[in-house]
């Protein structure tokens, strides 16, 4: 597990996650632990680091 930082695309504080390094692609929805809005994360890891990384905002 790494702990990554990165800004929220709705309320634009920084706000960390812990990611699993031991899966290659991860695409899912976690909210934001400051505004509660939900996140589209979409990660790719290559030899047990965080090589891609982006959020999205979900349109309500």
């Amino acid at each position: 597990m790494e702990e990554y930082f990165f800004q929220c695309p709705y309320c634009w504080e920084q706000i960390s996650m812990l990611i699993d390094t031991s899966q290659k692609q991860q695409n899912y929805i976690e909210d934001c632990e400051i505004c509660c809005n939900p996140i589209q994360l979409s990660i790719t890891v290559l030899n047990q680091e965080i090589t891609s990384f982006q959020a999205y905002s979900i349109e309500q």
